[in-house]
C-alpha cells in the first residue's frame, strides 16, 4: 500500500485524474482499510495526505463522496469500538473524524449530499466528541492519535455546515464539557480546537444567555464534585481542563469583541477558580 500511496503522491494532477478513472473505486476501499493503520507514516503522512489533496483536487466523484460519507460515520469507522481507551482502534476513529471534517467542509460548498443525507449525517456525528474516551495526544512509535482534538475539528466543521440546525448544539456543548472530565490535563492545544467550537456558533447567532447559561453549568459541576466527592485527581486535572479552556475562550471572546455579557461571567469564574 506505502508503494502505491507513494507513487500517487509524485503523480501531477492529469496522472492522478486518469489512475481514478480507471482505479478510483479500489483505492478509495484500499485507503479506507489503512484510515486507522497504526504507523504513523502510512495513516497519517501518506494515506490522509493523499486524501486531502486529492480531495482539495476534486478528484473524487460525487459519488465517491457521498459513499464515503455514509460509511464514516457509522460502526466500523468513526464509532469504532467507541468507548474504549488505549487501544488502536482510536487511530480508526480520529481519522474517520479528520476525513469527515474533509468532507462535510466539501459539501458546505458543493453539496453532493442531499438535504436529508446531510442532516442525517449531521446528526449522527454530534455524538462523537461525548462518547470518544481516549484522549491520548501522541504515541510513542505510532503518531497522533489526538482523538478529542479532531473530535472538536469535527464538531466545528458539523456547525459550519450550512444544514447545521441548533437542535444539535446540546449535544456538542455536552461533548465539551464531557472532554473536560476525562481523567487527564490536556497538553496538545486541545483547549484550542473545543473553543473553536464555540466560535462558530457564535458565527450562527447562537443565544448568548444559552452560552451564560452553559458555562455556569460548566463550573457548577466543578462545585458540585468538589463538595461530593473531594479533592480528587480527576477533580484537579477536570479543574485545570476548564481553566485551560476558559482562558482561551475568554481571549476569543475579548479579541472578537462578541457576546460582552458572556466574556464578563466567563472572567468572573476564571477568578473565583484561580483562587480555589
Amino acid at each position: 500500500m506505502k508503494e502505491t500511496l507513494l507513487k500517487l503522491l509524485d503523480m501531477n494532477h492529469d496522472e492522478r485524474q486518469q489512475y481514478m478513472n480507471e482505479k478510483g473505486d479500489i483505492l478509495i476501499e484500499n485507503m479506507l482499510n489503512n484510515i486507522g493503520y497504526p504507523e504513523d507514516e502510512l495513516r497519517d503522512k501518506l494515506n490522509y495526505r493523499l486524501f486531502i489533496e486529492m480531495l482539495a483536487d476534486n478528484l473524487f466523484t460525487t459519488v465517491q463522496m457521498n459513499q464515503l460519507t455514509k460509511k464514516l460515520k457509522g460502526t466500523d469507522f468513526l464509532y469504532a469500538s467507541i468507548g474504549e481507551r488505549d487501544t488502536d482502534q482510536v487511530f480508526i476513529r480520529s481519522f474517520s473524524a479528520l476525513w469527515l471534517c474533509g468532507l462535510l467542509n466539501v459539501d458546505s460548498q458543493i453539496r453532493f449530499l442531499s438535504d436529508e443525507e446531510a442532516k442525517e449525517i449531521l446528526e449522527a456525528t454530534t455524538h462523537y466528541l461525548s462518547q470518544e474516551n481516549d484522549v491520548r495526544g501522541f504515541v510513542h512509535d505510532k503518531g497522533w492519535a489526538h482523538a478529542i482534538a479532531h473530535g472538536a475539528d469535527l464538531a466545528t466543521a458539523i456547525v459550519a455546515h450550512p444544514l447545521f440546525e441548533m437542535r444539535f448544539a446540546p449535544t456538542l456543548l455536552q461533548g465539551i464539557k464531557n472532554s473536560l472530565w476525562k481523567g487527564t490535563v490536556y497538553i496538545d492545544d486541545e483547549d484550542e480546537r473545543l473553543v473553536t467550537i464555540i466560535e462558530k456558533l457564535m458565527i450562527k447567532d447562537f443565544p448568548e444567555e444559552i452560552l451564560i447559561e452553559w458555562v455556569e453549568q460548566v463550573f457548577d459541576k466543578l462545585q458540585y464534585y468538589l463538595m461530593e466527592v473531594g479533592y480528587t485527581p480527576q477533580y484537579f486535572a477536570a479543574r485545570t481542563n476548564t481553566l485551560h479552556f476558559m482562558k482561551t475562550l475568554y481571549f476569543t471572546l475579548k479579541f472578537s469583541q462578541k457576546m460582552p455579557e458572556l466574556k464578563g461571567v466567563v472572567s468572573l469564574f476564571i477568578g473565583k477558580w484561580m483562587k480555589q
